[in-house]
């Protein structure tokens, strides 16, 4: 296959543009004009002509939630539900399809901007036959109903949890929000999916990555269902290569798992261990170093105890397996960068790639720490104009200053990758891009960006997504760019993305889709 009359953006410093790129099976074999890449023509070559459209490597997602992003696609739709009597008709809506017993799972919901949290008494007249537990959209907090917290043994008796908070009103009486640990209380009491179940929410999650230009992503807890990726691969359903991560407190059974099996091929591949430092920002539960600034009396939690954290990071090290850990607040930053420090120096040189996933918001001293230690910042830029919409309030004007902090990071030396942590946000890179070069809020607030000292440029977001998120994996050497040797794996954009006004970002599209030399999506023209 030749493909010809396309504006190649490669990501390759050598040749950084190309007019046209030739594949046999699923591998790049020629790069460059079209006479350079017409020797590799044939008897046996396909022609695809793209009429001078704009081509990048494929997006690569650096963090993404692969089956619970699948599952909420057919859930009840809840982000966008702007006041608490929205929040409550489209539960009564979706719970008047479901059959009784059947749990409401998923939301997404907000509910910045409204008055209080949502109670269970919302939602307990609308849902008297189905539990319902719906996820704030950061992932950190949700909604139980009464009949869920029934069925789950919780009540005012109930403890208090570790690295959680089970939220109580004036008489001791849980409300239904219960955040990060405190989740676990009603979690726990929820059916596991059936294998069709599962199997259908990751095709559908592939759909939805694919239309977008995402053609890999770095499954964060993707191991718990590596199973079922491979029965879709097996019936040949698969158009996303997975690189995914096991739970850092059962690191040793990773590592048992590759000295059997090995760390996968280029579809499926595993290698890296995930956890967790401090909770969210817009739950309260991000760990700062000073309190929050509109309650003074909270400065956030640690989900695990800092004698477990170091303990599982340098065995998970020592075993030669990659470490990922979510840290958002700067205490939670800074405690991890002092263990990577620590374990690296304990544990000897090598190339370990330690990630610090989210990295949002960095104490200005903690900025070059990243370059030192040779730790990625694996960031999602469209939480930044999200959560710019309402963090000065939470965090205050100073610590504004270091939140989702590209330029700095990347002006340190610091390798940047993104992605999108969806469920909790959109896996849509050319918003991600918009995002991090523009930074205008959701709320149209901040035409000139927000905290518009840390934007950076087009080129250095499209890296973020393509070589150095490669990179994050250790898979440089197989995609990232469009270079001879490696994997087919493009994108095909509307517009060129360097060459136009950053604002208009936000309404570019995926034209078309390729994994592995095969067009895995297309969008029509008039779509």
């Amino acid at each position: 296959m030749i493909i010809i009359n396309a504006e190649i953006w490669t990501g390759n410093e050598k040749q950084p543009v190309a007019e046209a790129m030739a594949v046999a099976g699923d591998t790049i074999v020629a790069v460059g004009s079209k006479r350079e890449v017409m020797k590799h023509s044939s008897g046996d070559v396909t022609f695809i002509d793209l009429g001078g459209r704009f081509v990048t490597p494929g997006f690569i997602d650096s963090h993404v939630h692969l089956l619970q992003g699948g599952s909420n696609l057919a859930s009840v739709q809840l982000r966008d539900a702007s006041t608490p009597e929205e929040f409550i008709t489209r539960i009564r809506e979706y719970a008047a399809l479901q059959k009784p017993g059947i749990w409401i799972l998923g939301g997404d919901w907000d509910g910045m901007g409204w008055e209080t949290l949502p109670h269970r008494e919302w939602i307990d007249s609308v849902t008297p036959d189905n539990p319902v537990f719906v996820s704030r959209l950061d992932g950190h907090m949700a909604l139980a109903n009464s009949l869920a917290m029934k069925l789950a043994g919780v009540d005012r008796r109930v403890k208090d949890v570790s690295g959680g908070t089970i939220e109580r009103d004036g008489s001791g009486e849980p409300t239904g929000i219960f955040k990060d640990n405190a989740m676990d209380l009603i979690s726990v009491k929820i059916p596991e999916q059936s294998d069709e179940e599962v199997d259908r929410a990751l095709v559908a999650a592939m759909n939805y990555l694919a239309s977008n230009g995402v053609t890999s992503v770095h499954g964060v807890d993707a191991a718990s269902y590596a199973d079922a990726i491979y029965r879709v691969r097996a019936r040949g359903e698969q158009i996303t290569r997975i690189y995914y991560l096991k739970t850092i407190s059962r690191w040793d059974e990773l590592q048992k798992q590759i000295e059997r099996e090995g760390k996968g091929d280029r579809w499926i591949s595993t290698g890296g261990v995930k956890g967790f430092v401090d909770g969210s920002l817009g739950s309260h539960t991000a760990a700062f170093i000073e309190p929050y600034s509109d309650l003074q009396t909270d400065s956030g939690l640690f989900v695990n105890s800092k004698e477990d954290l170091y303990r599982w990071i340098s065995e998970s090290d020592k075993a030669g397996l990659q470490v990922v850990i979510h840290a958002i607040g700067d205490r939670a930053i800074n405690f991890l960068l002092n263990t990577y420090e620590r374990v690296a120096a304990e544990n000897g040189e090598r190339d370990r790639r330690f990630r610090i996933e989210h990295s949002q918001h960095v104490a200005p001293g903690d900025i070059k720490r990243y370059a030192d230690l040779k730790v990625i910042a694996s960031m999602q830029p469209y939480h930044a104009i999200d959560d710019g919409r309402w963090a000065e309030e939470y965090i205050g004007p100073e610590r504004m200053k270091t939140t989702y902090a590209f330029r700095s990071l990347i002006d340190s030396g610091t390798t940047v990758a993104f992605g999108s942590d969806w469920f909790v946000a959109p896996a849509t890179p050319l918003e991600g891009i918009y995002a991090a070069v523009t930074r205008r809020t959701l709320d149209g607030k901040n035409p000139d960006g927000w905290v518009p000292e840390q934007k950076i440029t087009v080129e250095e977001a499209l890296k973020a997504y393509t070589i150095n998120a490669a990179y994050a994996s250790f898979e440089e050497d197989i995609k990232g760019t469009l270079e001879p040797g490696k994997l087919a794996d493009f994108v095909v954009l509307d517009r060129d993305i360097t060459a136009i006004d950053p604002v208009e970002i936000w309404d570019m599209k995926v034209r078309q889709t390729w994994v592995g030399g095969k067009k895995v999506f297309e969008r029509l023209e008039n779509k």
